[in-house]
């Protein structure tokens, strides 16, 4: 080997890998008629020093979807949740590790943790999270992307790239819950064996709207269980200004649902948004993160607004109050802790600032983002904008300059 030659790097290799496996997983789904589609599992079957160090090399088992184990029928009651996590991942932040996170070990712990539990509220629900305490319950995770403009070239990270990131994301999202552990030899045994079972799916999609995804994701059959306990509980995690999205009727049309039959008007005018939630919240739950930084008022006002749906506010605009028993809404940051947001991790990344991004990003999106070089165009379309935006203010002083009724004044006070 020549002295100029280097070897090549391991991370490079194993990251290019990821991207040629998303690329080809990509143009299969795209030219399918599916609307859900599950890429690959984590952790990989068979995968023992790979998970460990967690780098992805030609060597590493090849990336496949697993479904639930049909055959493993444990002692005892369980009840089973696909925790949803959809999102852009453009990309994938410590804002969404946290989500996750706090979602899984809520659920194994059997408890919820809604600001707003009270009697008859979410709390109390037999179907929720607090109605289930107690229970042990068989968690998994869903990192959910949308591609339905995978037709047109997504920036600023390609949807096979914005994949690499999910598969990093996955692995340190399953680090970080079996790092948590919890007081006592025998509940930390307990609870170490449950996240050892938090397995990772990194499905796409060309769904808009959760109750589109959702009914996607149950019409598959991929999470249905063969001991009879059915399909998993749906809780998808989103941010407070998107409850009130989903909550808002002009979301929901007529042309896109029919009319109940033999309704009133009122009937027939409720019935779009009727139609498109009763069966998502039947099968699925919303976990909210309350948003204290972004113009959404405070704790208390979001808390208040929940508060409102549950008092008859979602009557009001054509819904049913039992959907705000299917709402809880935790806390997100803690006072004090870093406001983390996709846009923050592009704007350092354009600047090159590594220490910036270890306070967004997990440790292997760091990885990614910095090994790939991504964002950076930001930077350099910014520049040309600056430089255009020069040019074009010097070409227009010119002008004006040599427009013949300013040139004849300026020859003027030349003269003068």
């Amino acid at each position: 080997m020549s002295p100029n030659t280097t070897d090549p790097d391991p991370a490079m290799n194993g990251r290019k890998a990821l991207v040629d496996f998303f690329a080809r997983s990509l143009t299969a789904f795209q030219s399918s008629k599916d609307a859900f589609r599950v890429v690959c599992t984590l952790p990989p079957r068979g995968e023992a020093a790979g998970e460990a160090s967690g780098e992805f090399s030609i060597s590493t088992p090849a990336p496949a979807p697993r479904r639930p184990n049909r055959d493993d029928v444990k002692a005892g009651p369980v009840e089973s949740s696909l925790v949803v996590l959809d999102s852009s991942f453009n990309p994938p932040t410590l804002a969404h590790l946290r989500m996750a996170a706090s979602a899984v070990r809520d659920l194994q712990k059997g408890r919820s943790t809604t600001t707003t539990r009270r009697g008859g509220g979410a709390g109390d629900s037999s179907s929720g999270a607090a109605g289930e305490m107690g229970r042990r319950r068989a968690v998994r995770v869903l990192l959910l992307l949308a591609v339905n403009n995978a037709d047109k070239k997504p920036k600023p990270a390609a949807f096979e790239v914005r994949l690499g990131m999910m598969y990093a994301f996955a692995r340190d999202l399953r680090d970080e819950v079996r790092r948590r552990g919890v007081g006592g030899v025998e509940e930390e045994q307990r609870q170490q064996e449950e996240e050892e079972d938090v397995e990772v799916d990194l499905g796409l999609t060309t769904m808009p709207y959760f109750h589109d995804k959702s009914q996607a994701i149950s019409d598959t059959r991929f999470y249905a269980r063969g001991d009879g306990g059915g399909e998993p509980e749906q809780v998808y995690l989103a941010g407070y200004d998107t409850l009130i999205r989903i909550f808002n009727p002009k979301y929901y049309h007529a042309s896109s649902s029919s009319s109940l039959p033999g309704g009133t008007a009122v009937e027939e005018a409720e019935a779009p948004i009727r139609r498109a939630l009763d069966p998502f919240l039947d099968r699925s739950r919303l976990r909210i993160t309350m948003r204290t930084d972004d113009g959404w008022g405070g704790e208390g006002e979001q808390v208040a607004y929940l508060e409102s749906l549950r008092d008859g506010g979602l009557e009001d605009v054509g819904g049913r109050r039992a959907w705000a028993e299917r709402v809880e809404m935790v806390r997100g940051r803690d006072e004090g802790e870093e406001v983390v947001s996709s846009t923050k991790v592009r704007e350092a990344a354009s600047a090159r600032d590594e220490e910036m991004l270890g306070r967004l990003v997990t440790a292997r999106v760091k990885g990614w983002v910095l090994g790939e070089g991504l964002y950076r165009e930001r930077q350099v379309r910014r520049d040309v904008v600056d430089i255009g935006e020069w040019a074009h203010g010097l070409i227009v002083l010119l002008m004006d300059i040599i427009e013949p009724g300013n040139l004849v004044g300026f020859k003027r006070q030349q003269a003068i």
